[in-house]
């Protein structure tokens, strides 16, 4: 899908990308599950090891403009907003308490504290990081005690796109001619009634099918397509002054009625949609951590963030501090903390179901009600601990039980207003990650094995019912094939590329040769998660274009189009039914207008569309150490 992402600051280079470390390689279990569906049939079988399309290298110029690489953010250096001298991702150890698989939510019982009262209601619509992501996201990155890179591409190497085969490696090490390419990550917006605020990364619950019209569009989407899609720049927020050649997380964004939303450093400020004028800005006490990709009815939000700014002597203070944000005022409702003793827990992640914010780390998970009262936290007797959550219409734990060499993974639906466990799903014994995709369906990546080889973090998905627990198929998604990613090590919705609803599961190919001279192109195609069976739909790109799903909206699938050197970027409503694109929005072609688009991209940055707008933005600042063009935190663009 790609190649590893860039070690952690000051960490020597490993091979492998995320999954456990290379001294320990996990059990490669046999499948206790059905056998995987085939690869993509796609007429043309994606080839491996292609380059990016926006950077061909060939051996003679083109007769045509070589496409510029777009700008990407470096490797980030230990520093300022970043935590330094914390040790590479280790192994997460099992609690303190006695060793084994014990599960105390085995059967359906309070999940946590017994002072559980049935605050706020049932996850409202998880609409289909995205981004979401969406979305994300997408989706929120640093981890004091596990600090992990987004996926991004290198410094000084062209952005985007497809990993190289051991064969490519080969042939590169011969040749010396062809430049390692990486690829990001990216939170994408979510569809439903929280249409495009969200920045859920999965584009989780969809519609119901995706009814088509007359004119190739759909009935069942919200997003229509405008009488001109032709789309100019609405504003651009200049990146962030960061100090002491250092790297700042900035991730975090999110779209209202009224406002973008958009972390800073140390801060969130709301600008409005069209003008990008300042509307309220919220300063922190420390950097932003990670930040929920679900969005309440009423515009509320949780982020993770540090207790202070760090400094040379102190680097990192842990992200040990939950607050909930109210996106409309701009304030932070309350701030809370959770503790193991006197020590304050440093939590990885963070996800808001509902009423619930709930954040996971190796030391366990904890929940608040949105009016601040806690309902649940890790016990000291536990021989097992969520280390994540997945939100959004349902709330789903990844629980780690048993220790690190015989790890076993419970995927737990569970009632977000008691913690009661409603179901549960136990994956193979040495699958030592994984990412929930989506909630609702219940969609599971992981690694299995690490035989995905490619730092993807994805080699199955796994399509689960969440009233009973049991597994209902298993998608074989091999890394050569498919361009989807997911973290999973420590940020359990960490998931790009890609997008659930109409009970289907949507995934980009990698990118392979084109019909035109030197270029490239890539398709979405559609999994049943009933069958694990490819539907026959695939949405083509076009030559030199790279699409990519950004979300659900309702049973009509949103995506974005990386465009060619020469071209805009582009967003279409792909329906459901008949897969017949829909233009939504047009980017101009420009060269300073695409220079800025093209350096954001969707496997590293944030991006959230709805109602005509496109905000593409950053996740991370940083001091540059050459002079090179003006950079911008964010862009947001529009059609008329």
């Amino acid at each position: 899908m790609t190649q590893p992402p860039p070690p952690p600051p000051q960490q020597p280079p490993q091979g492998g990308g995320f999954g456990p470390p290379q001294d320990q390689p996990p059990q490669d279990q046999p499948s206790q599950t059905p056998p995987p569906a085939a690869g993509p049939n796609l007429g043309k079988a994606p080839e491996p090891g292609y380059g990016y399309p926006q950077a061909p290298q060939t051996p003679q110029a083109p007769q045509t403009p070589p496409p510029a690489a777009p700008q990407t953010p470096p490797t980030p250096p230990q520093g300022y907003g970043y935590p330094q001298g914390a040790p590479a991702p280790q192994p997460p150890q099992a609690p303190q308490g006695p060793p084994g698989y014990g599960h105390p939510g085995q059967q359906p019982g309070a999940y946590g504290q017994p002072q559980q009262a049935p605050y706020g209601q049932p996850g409202h619509g998880q609409p289909g990081y995205g981004q979401q992501p969406g979305y994300g996201q997408q989706p929120g990155y640093g981890y004091p005690q596990q600090p992990t890179m987004p996926y991004q591409p290198q410094a000084g190497q062209p952005g985007g796109g497809k990993k190289l085969n051991a064969q490519m490696l080969i042939i590169v090490a011969a040749v010396v001619a062809i430049a390692l390419i990486i690829g990001g990550g990216v939170w994408y917006a979510s569809s439903g009634k929280d249409e495009g605020r969200q920045n859920d990364t999965a584009g989780q619950s969809g519609g119901t099918g995706g009814t088509d019209d007359d004119n190739g569009g759909t009935t069942s989407g919200k997003e229509k397509a405008p009488s001109d899609p032709s789309a100019k720049v609405l504003f651009q927020v200049p990146a962030p002054e960061v100090k002491n050649d250092s790297t700042v997380v900035v991730s975090g964004s999110w779209l209202t009625d009224k406002a973008y939303v958009k972390s800073g450093i140390a801060q969130i400020v709301g600008y409005d949609r069209d003008k990008g004028s300042e509307l309220w800005k919220l300063p922190l006490s420390g950097p932003v951590c990670q930040a929920s990709r679900h969005v309440t009815d009423d515009n509320l939000t949780a982020i993770l963030y540090q207790p202070a700014m760090p400094t040379k002597a102190d680097p990192s203070h842990g992200c040990s501090q939950i607050a909930l944000i109210d996106l409309d005022a701009g304030k932070k409702l309350w701030t809370k903390t959770v503790k193991t003793g006197d020590q304050l827990i440093t939590f990885d992640n963070i996800t808001l179901s509902g009423k619930t914010v709930a954040v996971g780390s190796t030391s366990g998970g904890a929940a608040f009600d949105v009016s601040g009262k806690l309902l649940w936290s890790p016990k000291p007797t536990d021989s097992c601990y969520d280390a994540g959550y997945g939100g959004g219409d349902k709330l789903v734990a990844v629980r780690k039980c048993g220790s690190y060499d015989q790890r076993q993974l419970h995927i737990q639906t569970i009632d977000p207003k008691s913690g009661k466990v409603i179901s549960e799903y136990k994956m193979t014994e040495g699958i030592e990650y994984a990412s929930i995709v989506s909630t609702n369906p219940l969609v599971v990546a992981a690694d299995v094995g690490d035989s995905a080889g490619d730092g993807s973090g994805i080699s199955d998905f796994f399509s689960i019912d969440s009233k009973t627990g049991k597994l209902r198929t298993r998608i074989s998604a091999p890394g050569e094939q498919f361009a989807a990613r997911c973290e999973g090590i420590t940020r359990v919705e960490a998931c790009n590329l890609l997008a659930v609803g109409n009970d289907r599961l949507y995934l980009p190919t990698e990118e392979h040769d084109g019909t035109g001279k030197y270029s490239e192109t890539n398709e979405i195609v559609a999994f049943d998660l009933a069958t694990g069976k490819q539907t026959g739909q695939r949405a083509d790109a076009g030559d030199g274009y790279t699409i990519s799903p950004l979300r659900m909206d309702g049973g009509n699938l949103i995506a974005y189009k990386r465009p060619p050197y020469d071209k805009g970027g582009q967003v279409v409503s792909i329906a459901g039914g008949s897969f017949k694109e829909t233009l939504l929005l047009q980017n101009p072609a420009t060269d300073s207008v695409r220079d800025v688009e093209t350096s954001m991209s969707p496997e590293y940055s944030e991006f959230l569309y709805a109602e005509g707008h496109l905000y593409m933005s950053k996740v991370y600042a940083s001091k540059r150490s050459t002079v090179r063009e003006k950079e911008y935190l964010a862009v947001g663009f529009g059609t008329s």
